[in-house]
Protein backbone atom coordinates (compact mmCIF):
# COMPACT_ATOMS: atom_id res chain seq x y z
CA UNK A 1 0.00 0.00 0.00
CA UNK A 2 1.36 3.33 -0.55
CA UNK A 3 4.58 1.59 -1.97
CA UNK A 4 5.40 0.11 1.03
CA UNK A 5 5.10 -3.64 1.53
CA UNK A 6 2.11 -4.74 3.97
CA UNK A 7 2.72 -7.83 5.80
CA UNK A 8 -0.32 -10.68 7.10
CA UNK A 9 -0.63 -13.47 8.62
CA UNK A 10 -1.98 -16.64 6.94
CA UNK A 11 -4.52 -18.61 8.62
CA UNK A 12 -4.49 -22.11 9.02
CA UNK A 13 -6.20 -23.90 6.86
CA UNK A 14 -7.96 -27.62 8.18
CA UNK A 15 -8.64 -29.84 5.60
CA UNK A 16 -12.22 -31.83 6.09
CA UNK A 17 -12.74 -34.86 3.70
CA UNK A 18 -15.85 -36.40 2.94
CA UNK A 19 -16.39 -38.97 1.31
CA UNK A 20 -19.64 -41.69 1.07
CA UNK A 21 -23.20 -40.74 0.32
CA UNK A 22 -25.91 -39.30 2.85
CA UNK A 23 -28.47 -42.41 3.64
CA UNK A 24 -31.97 -41.85 2.62
CA UNK A 25 -33.78 -39.50 4.74
CA UNK A 26 -30.88 -38.16 6.59
CA UNK A 27 -30.83 -34.04 6.03
CA UNK A 28 -28.13 -31.50 5.50
CA UNK A 29 -28.81 -30.67 9.63
CA UNK A 30 -27.84 -33.81 10.61
CA UNK A 31 -24.79 -33.68 8.34
CA UNK A 32 -23.82 -29.82 9.45
CA UNK A 33 -24.25 -31.12 13.51
CA UNK A 34 -22.04 -34.26 12.70
CA UNK A 35 -19.15 -31.84 11.14
CA UNK A 36 -19.83 -29.08 14.00
CA UNK A 37 -19.50 -31.69 16.43
CA UNK A 38 -16.27 -33.38 14.75
CA UNK A 39 -14.65 -29.54 14.14
CA UNK A 40 -15.82 -28.80 17.69
CA UNK A 41 -14.00 -31.73 19.19
CA UNK A 42 -10.79 -30.98 16.43
CA UNK A 43 -10.23 -27.39 17.45
CA UNK A 44 -10.78 -24.57 14.22
CA UNK A 45 -10.94 -21.31 16.29
CA UNK A 46 -9.44 -18.65 14.33
CA UNK A 47 -8.96 -21.01 11.44
CA UNK A 48 -10.24 -21.64 7.84
CA UNK A 49 -11.49 -24.42 7.14
CA UNK A 50 -11.79 -26.06 3.79
CA UNK A 51 -14.56 -29.19 2.76
CA UNK A 52 -13.18 -31.32 -0.56
CA UNK A 53 -13.61 -35.01 -1.48
CA UNK A 54 -14.86 -36.40 -4.40
CA UNK A 55 -17.88 -36.92 -2.71
CA UNK A 56 -18.90 -33.17 -3.23
CA UNK A 57 -20.12 -34.14 -6.45
CA UNK A 58 -23.07 -35.77 -4.90
CA UNK A 59 -23.82 -32.62 -2.27
CA UNK A 60 -26.08 -29.68 -3.44
CA UNK A 61 -24.91 -26.17 -3.30
CA UNK A 62 -27.69 -25.54 -0.60
CA UNK A 63 -26.21 -28.33 1.28
CA UNK A 64 -22.93 -27.43 1.00
CA UNK A 65 -23.98 -23.67 2.09
CA UNK A 66 -26.11 -24.97 5.35
CA UNK A 67 -22.13 -26.37 6.07
CA UNK A 68 -20.56 -23.19 5.77
CA UNK A 69 -23.02 -21.13 7.20
CA UNK A 70 -22.45 -22.86 10.78
CA UNK A 71 -18.78 -21.88 10.70
CA UNK A 72 -19.67 -19.69 14.21
CA UNK A 73 -21.25 -22.68 15.47
CA UNK A 74 -17.98 -24.71 14.87
CA UNK A 75 -16.04 -22.07 15.64
CA UNK A 76 -14.18 -21.29 12.52
CA UNK A 77 -13.13 -17.94 11.12
CA UNK A 78 -15.22 -19.05 7.74
CA UNK A 79 -15.79 -22.61 6.16
CA UNK A 80 -15.74 -22.81 2.11
CA UNK A 81 -16.12 -25.00 -0.72
CA UNK A 82 -13.71 -25.41 -4.19
CA UNK A 83 -15.33 -24.26 -7.63
CA UNK A 84 -17.06 -26.66 -9.75
CA UNK A 85 -19.87 -27.08 -11.85
CA UNK A 86 -22.47 -27.63 -8.89
CA UNK A 87 -21.55 -23.97 -8.33
CA UNK A 88 -21.95 -23.48 -11.48
CA UNK A 89 -25.24 -25.14 -12.15
CA UNK A 90 -26.53 -23.01 -8.92
CA UNK A 91 -25.17 -19.81 -10.86
CA UNK A 92 -27.74 -20.47 -13.93
CA UNK A 93 -30.30 -21.45 -11.61
CA UNK A 94 -29.95 -18.36 -10.23
CA UNK A 95 -30.56 -16.13 -12.83
CA UNK A 96 -26.90 -15.70 -13.71
CA UNK A 97 -25.83 -15.01 -17.61
CA UNK A 98 -24.13 -17.38 -19.41
CA UNK A 99 -21.62 -14.90 -20.33
CA UNK A 100 -21.16 -14.60 -15.91
CA UNK A 101 -21.21 -18.15 -15.67
CA UNK A 102 -18.32 -18.76 -18.18
CA UNK A 103 -15.86 -15.94 -16.54
CA UNK A 104 -16.15 -17.44 -12.99
CA UNK A 105 -15.70 -20.74 -14.25
CA UNK A 106 -12.25 -19.41 -16.48
CA UNK A 107 -11.42 -16.94 -13.16
CA UNK A 108 -11.49 -20.26 -10.47
CA UNK A 109 -9.61 -22.27 -13.14
CA UNK A 110 -6.98 -19.71 -13.19
CA UNK A 111 -6.72 -19.56 -9.48
CA UNK A 112 -6.06 -23.27 -8.76
CA UNK A 113 -9.73 -22.94 -6.74
CA UNK A 114 -11.61 -25.72 -9.42
CA UNK A 115 -12.08 -28.71 -7.91
CA UNK A 116 -11.05 -31.90 -9.99
CA UNK A 117 -11.37 -35.43 -9.57
CA UNK A 118 -8.99 -37.22 -6.51
CA UNK A 119 -7.59 -33.75 -5.62
CA UNK A 120 -5.55 -34.21 -2.42
CA UNK A 121 -4.58 -30.49 -1.20
CA UNK A 122 -1.97 -30.09 1.71
CA UNK A 123 -3.40 -28.37 4.57
CA UNK A 124 -2.09 -27.75 8.17
CA UNK A 125 -4.67 -30.70 9.81
CA UNK A 126 -7.13 -32.63 8.00
CA UNK A 127 -10.01 -34.81 9.40
CA UNK A 128 -12.11 -37.16 7.10
CA UNK A 129 -15.97 -38.01 7.53
CA UNK A 130 -17.70 -41.00 5.94
CA UNK A 131 -21.47 -39.43 5.20
CA UNK A 132 -23.05 -42.90 5.02
CA UNK A 133 -22.21 -42.87 8.80
CA UNK A 134 -24.40 -39.90 9.56
CA UNK A 135 -27.30 -40.35 11.54
CA UNK A 136 -30.64 -38.53 12.18
CA UNK A 137 -29.30 -36.10 15.16
CA UNK A 138 -30.49 -33.12 17.83
CA UNK A 139 -28.28 -30.78 19.77
CA UNK A 140 -28.66 -29.70 22.78
CA UNK A 141 -29.46 -28.98 25.78
CA UNK A 142 -27.27 -25.60 24.58
CA UNK A 143 -24.91 -25.78 22.50
CA UNK A 144 -25.02 -26.99 18.89
CA UNK A 145 -21.87 -29.19 19.23
CA UNK A 146 -23.62 -31.05 21.69
CA UNK A 147 -25.03 -33.73 19.00
CA UNK A 148 -27.46 -36.48 20.26
CA UNK A 149 -28.77 -39.51 18.05
CA UNK A 150 -32.00 -39.26 17.83
CA UNK A 151 -32.00 -42.58 19.44
CA UNK A 152 -30.58 -41.32 22.52
CA UNK A 153 -32.53 -38.48 22.54
CA UNK A 154 -35.04 -39.61 25.28
CA UNK A 155 -32.24 -40.42 28.15
CA UNK A 156 -30.30 -37.47 27.04
CA UNK A 157 -33.22 -35.12 27.78
CA UNK A 158 -33.94 -36.70 31.19
CA UNK A 159 -30.36 -36.42 31.88
CA UNK A 160 -30.64 -32.61 31.09
CA UNK A 161 -32.97 -31.78 33.71
CA UNK A 162 -31.10 -33.55 36.47
CA UNK A 163 -28.23 -31.54 36.08
CA UNK A 164 -27.28 -29.34 38.94
CA UNK A 165 -28.11 -25.66 38.89
CA UNK A 166 -25.36 -23.83 41.03
CA UNK A 167 -24.63 -26.91 42.73
CA UNK A 168 -28.10 -27.56 44.12
CA UNK A 169 -29.43 -30.75 42.56
CA UNK A 170 -32.58 -29.47 40.32
CA UNK A 171 -35.43 -30.96 41.86
CA UNK A 172 -37.69 -27.93 40.52
CA UNK A 173 -41.33 -28.76 41.27
CA UNK A 174 -44.54 -28.66 39.22
CA UNK A 175 -46.39 -25.66 39.06
CA UNK A 176 -49.62 -24.60 37.75
CA UNK A 177 -51.13 -21.55 36.04
CA UNK A 178 -54.13 -20.59 34.19
CA UNK A 179 -53.98 -19.98 30.54
CA UNK A 180 -58.01 -18.53 28.80
CA UNK A 181 -59.68 -19.79 31.54
CA UNK A 182 -58.10 -23.26 32.02
CA UNK A 183 -55.71 -24.36 34.54
CA UNK A 184 -52.27 -26.42 33.27
CA UNK A 185 -49.61 -28.12 35.14
CA UNK A 186 -46.22 -27.13 33.57
CA UNK A 187 -43.69 -29.88 34.90
CA UNK A 188 -39.36 -29.45 34.98
CA UNK A 189 -38.25 -30.10 31.32
CA UNK A 190 -41.44 -28.75 29.13
CA UNK A 191 -41.35 -27.69 25.97
CA UNK A 192 -42.73 -24.25 26.23
CA UNK A 193 -41.44 -22.45 22.69
CA UNK A 194 -41.14 -24.59 19.37
CA UNK A 195 -39.50 -22.42 16.63
CA UNK A 196 -38.18 -22.83 13.03
CA UNK A 197 -35.98 -19.70 13.10
CA UNK A 198 -32.27 -20.77 12.21
CA UNK A 199 -31.18 -18.32 8.97
CA UNK A 200 -29.45 -21.82 7.86
CA UNK A 201 -32.04 -24.31 7.75
CA UNK A 202 -34.23 -21.83 7.09
CA UNK A 203 -32.64 -21.54 3.67
CA UNK A 204 -32.49 -25.05 2.70
CA UNK A 205 -35.16 -26.34 0.55
CA UNK A 206 -35.08 -30.12 1.51
CA UNK A 207 -34.82 -29.11 5.09
CA UNK A 208 -37.64 -26.85 5.26
CA UNK A 209 -39.53 -29.51 2.92
CA UNK A 210 -39.03 -32.12 5.35
CA UNK A 211 -40.31 -29.80 8.60
CA UNK A 212 -43.41 -29.26 6.41
CA UNK A 213 -43.59 -32.93 5.68
CA UNK A 214 -43.54 -33.56 9.12
CA UNK A 215 -46.26 -31.50 10.29
CA UNK A 216 -48.27 -32.55 7.84
CA UNK A 217 -47.44 -36.28 9.33
CA UNK A 218 -48.23 -35.00 12.85
CA UNK A 219 -51.74 -33.11 12.28
CA UNK A 220 -52.92 -36.74 10.13
CA UNK A 221 -52.28 -38.34 13.41
CA UNK A 222 -54.14 -36.61 15.69
CA UNK A 223 -51.35 -34.82 17.71
CA UNK A 224 -51.80 -31.01 18.56
CA UNK A 225 -49.33 -28.35 20.10
CA UNK A 226 -50.33 -27.48 23.51
CA UNK A 227 -51.65 -23.90 24.58
CA UNK A 228 -49.13 -23.04 26.42
CA UNK A 229 -46.12 -23.58 23.54
CA UNK A 230 -44.52 -20.32 21.38
CA UNK A 231 -44.84 -21.48 17.80
CA UNK A 232 -43.27 -19.46 15.21
CA UNK A 233 -41.60 -20.23 12.07
CA UNK A 234 -39.03 -17.58 10.42
CA UNK A 235 -38.18 -18.04 6.64
CA UNK A 236 -34.40 -17.31 6.31
CA UNK A 237 -35.26 -15.61 3.18
CA UNK A 238 -38.02 -14.09 0.57
CA UNK A 239 -37.25 -16.81 -1.45
CA UNK A 240 -37.88 -19.67 1.12
CA UNK A 241 -41.14 -17.47 1.69
CA UNK A 242 -42.22 -17.74 -2.13
CA UNK A 243 -41.40 -20.72 -2.91
CA UNK A 244 -43.87 -21.70 0.47
CA UNK A 245 -46.51 -19.26 -0.77
CA UNK A 246 -46.03 -21.71 -4.29
CA UNK A 247 -46.49 -24.64 -2.48
CA UNK A 248 -49.58 -23.70 -0.55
Amino acid sequence: MLGQPVSMLIPDVVGFKLTGKLSEGITATDLVLTVTQMLRKHGVVGKFVEFYGDALAQLPLADRATIANMSPEYGATCGFFPVDEVTLGYLKLSGRSDEQIELVENYAKAQGMWRHPGDEPVFTSSLALDMSTVETSLAGPKRPQDRVALSAVPQAFQASTELEIGGQPNKADAVSFTLNGETHPLSNGAVVIAAITSCTNTSNPSVMMAAGLLAKNAVEKGLQVKPWVKTSLAPGSKVVTDYFASAG
